[in-house]
């Protein structure tokens, strides 16, 4: 690219990548291969001993994830990414790679239901406990920290109520304490928010949704913020001490800047292998291509129906925080002043059987457990993706027995409206 500094839309389709030096061909190809041949046995050495960059096998790397990789760090101002199979991948790499048996780290209470089941039961079979806070409330993240705690996690735009949270401050809590801000900016996407710019240390994401956009790949990444003194408190071993593994490296030493993501990729991705294939990231390079044109539109279409909501008389309330009168319109306005997101909450008057029969009653809407698509997307998360948790646990999280999420797509706004309004209409 001839200009330093490219602008987001150049970026999203050039980040990254180049003509393959092979065939010349302009598209990133499908490097569809288990494994990579070496040039001679010191070069197998080199790669297997971190001394040199380069594929060895396509579970740890590959030629189609790395632009992949290189195109997301870039839109996120990140050092360096990681790609994987996904969000929930991405989640358990990153705290692999920064928890001990024993140690705990603080979640916002307000995320994805499939976060608070992953944090609240299976990290416990590695001894990693949870500790919930208000994303309202900066000081309720502080009050909990202790000697033992490892980092702080958030969702930039929280699930499922399209939440802004205030990610500044809680940035100014981990630094105070010395520990690293992780931020789940699936919902938002770079285009909204890039929560490195707002103290983040790590970015993770579910490429499936927004990234991807089009509901035909599963994956992750993890980005590198390069901000994280990982050697100053020595509470972080697997980058500060010496990798037996790798002959006694010791990783923040020698990769700097991008040595979380370095550990990740050969401590965690290595050996547990949640790898993304070389088709699914071939996808999804395709979808962010177009990510700030469907971004735009999905945000101009949500605030449309989210008004027409509004003014529904079998509807209680709206969560949007596009809405001038909504209590996060001021958040959204600082961190994101080109659009509320695509996905909201609204309550239907009737609680948890008229939410049912209204997704049931939908005809444009597809039902089902997903975000971030082309087409408008329903669910009823307290008989779906919030079930496992008791009714107050599902209140807290936002998605008690009236709430209804929905993922405005890119369809015509009036046709949207008019699907829910015949379904609105039956109850």
């Amino acid at each position: 690219m001839p200009k330093d500094n490219p602008g987001f839309n150049t970026l999203a389709i050039h980040a990254g990548a180049q003509p393959d030096p092979t065939t010349g061909a302009r598209t990133t190809p499908i490097y569809q291969t288990t494994s990579f041949v070496f040039n001679d046995a010191d070069h197998a050495a080199a790669l297997f001993g971190l001394q040199q960059f380069g594929n060895i096998y396509t579970r740890i790397m590959n030629p189609t994830q790395a632009v992949l990789e290189e195109r997301v760090a870039a839109l996120e101002g990140g050092t360096a990414a990681l790609a994987v199979a996904s969000g929930h991948a991405a989640q358990l790499l990153v705290f692999h790679t920064i928890m001990q048996p024993g140690d705990n780290f603080i979640a916002a209470r307000k995320l994805y239901g499939g976060s608070i089941n992953q944090f609240g039961h299976a990290f416990k079979s590695f001894g990693w406990q949870v500790h919930w806070a208000d994303p309202a409330d900066p000081a309720n993240f502080e009050s909990q920290i202790d000697e033992r705690t490892r980092g702080i996690f958030i969702e930039s735009l929280a699930n499922p109520g399209g939440t802004f949270v205030d990610i500044a401050a809680i940035a100014e809590v981990a630094r105070r304490h010395g520990i690293p801000l992780i931020v789940d900016n699936t919902m938002a996407s770079p285009y909204l928010i890039r929560p490195l710019e707002h103290g983040a240390d790590i970015v993770v994401h579910s490429l499936t949704k927004f990234m991807g956009g089009h509901g035909n790949s599963m994956g992750g990444i993890i980005v590198d913020g390069g901000t994280f003194d990982w050697s100053k408190s020595g509470n972080y071993p697997m980058l500060s001490e010496p990798r037996p593994e790798y002959a006694g490296m010791i990783l923040h030493a020698t990769f700097g800047n991008f040595a979380f993501a370095i550990a990740c990729r050969v401590l965690g991705l290595r050996d547990f292998g949640p790898s993304i294939s070389p088709f699914n990231a071939f996808l999804l390079l395709t979808g962010i291509e177009t990510l700030p044109l469907r971004m735009q539109r999905h945000c101009d279409n949500a605030l449309a129906v989210a008004r027409w909501l509004k003014g529904n008389p079998q509807v209680a309330w709206v969560n949007y925080a596009g809405l001038e009168d909504d209590p996060n319109h001021a958040l959204q306005q600082r961190y994101s002043p080109n659009g509320a997101g695509s996905v909201f909450t609204f309550g239907v008057k009737g609680g948890y059987e008229a939410g049912k029969t209204l997704v049931e009653g939908l005809q444009l809407f597809s039902h089902l457990a997903n975000i971030g698509d082309t087409r408008s997307l329903v669910i009823h998360p307290a008989s779906t993706t919030h079930r496992q948790l008791t009714e107050d646990q599902q209140v807290l999280a936002g998605a008690g027995p009236d709430v209804v999420r929905l993922s405005i797509g890119i369809e015509d706004a009036a046709d949207i409206i008019a699907d829910l309004e015949q379904s609105l209409g039956r109850l």
